[in-house]
């Protein structure tokens, strides 16, 4: 069941990497998550945001489609989904260390996603775009005094 959700779509441009992880962390903040918790979303959402910036529009212009959805129980649903030129084996792409581009690039994306969160399930058609679905359950804290 869904409690909550909202879309957005953003540029491929650096500066809205940012602008996507304090959104999704806002939007998170309704299910009263640990600031570890925060942070493993922050985290995870920068890493895809990112590799659509990078890999899927090679660091031109293009849309970013982000969702996140509240579902039960206590869970947050992130889709982050680009429409560039998607990956050619999804399995090497997820590998710590491989990249496609080089230079500054460690190729730890996805292993840091799969890190951080509890599921990551990844879609991709070459020429049409790759989609990062990321669930995180958030702990349930209870109140000692009431």
């Amino acid at each position: 069941m869904i409690n909550n959700k909202f879309n957005m779509t953003i540029l491929s441009c650096s500066a809205n990497e940012s602008f996507a992880r304090a959104t999704v962390s806002a939007f998170a903040s309704q299910l009263d998550p640990t600031i570890e918790e925060i942070s493993d979303i922050k985290t995870a959402v920068s890493e895809a945001v990112t590799n659509a910036i990078v890999h899927a529009y090679n660091n031109g212009f293009g849309k970013i489609y982000i969702s996140a959805e509240l579902i039960e129980p206590n869970t947050i649903k992130i889709k982050i989904r680009d429409k560039g030129k998607g990956i050619e084996n999804i399995e090497k792409a997820m590998e710590p260390l491989f990249t496609t581009v080089g230079g500054e690039r460690a190729g730890l994306g996805f292993a840091v996603m799969m890190s951080f969160m509890d599921s990551v399930k990844v879609r991709s058609n070459l020429g049409k775009g790759t989609s990062v679905t990321l669930l995180k359950k958030i702990s349930q804290r209870f109140n000692i005094n009431g």
